[in-house]
């Protein structure tokens, strides 16, 4: 439904930046660099009915791509398509193909919701189809079918005829959203559209958006730096660094299978134990660490003798007061040096060998620091990366 191939887009860089290439220069070390890199070769598809999300932290290019999509920055190189539109191409020697944002037919929702304060909740929602062209322009019964239609959707109804800005912030939300579906786009693109809410607030309407994606069946991009949020709300998630995409899979595939230290750490919480690969069985890689042997089963082909790092999520590590006695693998000894209850679960630091090895257990277990403890890891759990 929506192409990105080979996207690139560069920005001038800052005095700093120049001013140092430039010495570098001088100095006969490196040509001197007048831009810099927010989109770096970026591909990706989504397919129908998505909710495909980048996910990255502040700087990764993950803004300035979506924002590329709705045509409010013009990249360097590349190729934009929606369904057979293409809205930008350029790169390849041909005429550039730069459709204007207002032309692309996209719904946009910011992270500022960006009400009209004048306006009431409907007429809000219904500008959009009102300022089309006359063409284009649904006729006065039709828009007030659709609107109406839309705020029933987003339970918004019974404020029709109240001021925007006499709104809660989770309803003023649901507002931006209703008045980017109205149009009917064929992808709605979402930029951190519940960062300015509280984190209950953000929590409830994190469920709300997916039920209303899922029953609309619109294609979506979603730009977030939250992982949970794009855990959540993901079919697909990109995960930016640096102005690339650095893996793309399913939120239980990123997760569960990281390729980089970066992404373990990234999304979630990760214990690392580095290590190198001492022999292969199958699927199993065997990996020797100065805190012990671990077997790990993964796709990840490393040659023996390989530096690699396993990544462990805490909940993968269980944790108890009695040994196997050595039929368990991965099963190491350490001592509780700290706990933490979190709620809905408790995390214990235990204290292997040099390493801190973090477990998270229900909130019924809940072990006194000084307490010797067996540490056990199932092998189709852990995860192994490259050393970067």
């Amino acid at each position: 439904m929506l192409t990105i191939d080979n996207l690139v887009k560069t920005f001038e860089a800052d005095k700093k930046t120049r001013s140092q290439a430039k010495s570098a220069k001088a100095n006969g070390e490196a040509l001197e660099q007048t831009r810099v890199f927010a989109v770096d070769d970026v591909s990706f598809e989504v397919q129908q009915g998505e909710m495909f999300t980048l996910l990255g932290p502040s700087g990764c290019g993950k803004t300035t791509t979506l924002r590329s999509i709705a045509g409010l920055e013009k990249p360097d190189s590349g190729r934009i398509s929606v369904g057979d539109r293409v809205m930008f191409h350029a790169g390849d020697g041909t005429s550039t193909v730069n459709m204007p944002a207002n032309e692309r037919g996209l719904g946009m929702v910011f992270q500022s919701y960006a009400i009209w304060p004048h306006m009431s909740v409907f007429d809000n929602v219904g500008f959009p189809l009102q300022v089309r062209k006359r063409s284009q322009r649904p006729g006065k019964a039709e828009i007030a079918e659709r609107v109406n239609r839309v705020l029933e959707v987003m339970e918004l109804g019974h404020l029709a005829t109240r001021q925007a800005t006499k709104l809660s912030g989770g309803q003023q939300q649901r507002l931006a959203l209703a008045r980017a579906i109205v149009t009917q786009p064929p992808l709605l693109l979402l930029d951190e559209p519940l960062s300015n809410l509280d984190a209950k607030l953000r929590e409830s309407l994190r469920f709300e958006l997916k039920r209303l994606q899922r029953e609309l069946g619109i294609t979506s991009i979603y730009v977030t730096h939250d992982q949970v949020e794009a855990l959540a709300l993901s079919s697909h998630i990109a995960v930016m660094r640096q102005g690339k995409v650095v893996q793309l899979g399913k939120p239980r595939e990123i997760y569960t299978n990281p390729r980089s230290r970066f992404v373990a750490e990234f999304i979630g919480t990760s214990n690392f134990i580095n290590g190198r690969v001492a022999g292969h069985d199958g699927d199993c890689v065997t990996v020797d660490t100065t805190e012990g042997r671990l077997r790990v089963r993964s796709a990840v082909a490393l040659p023996v003798g390989s530096e690699a790092i396993v990544s462990i999520r805490p909940e993968a590590v269980e944790i108890s007061l009695t040994g196997s006695g050595g039929t368990e693998p991965n099963e190491w000894t350490g001592e509780v040096v700290n706990r933490a209850f979190l709620g809905d679960s408790v995390d214990h630091v235990v204290k292997v060998g040099k390493a801190e090895v973090r477990n998270r257990s229900n909130p019924n277990v809940s072990i006194e620091p000084g307490t010797t403890v067996y540490l056990r890891m199932n092998p189709d759990q852990l995860s192994l990366v490259p050393v970067d």
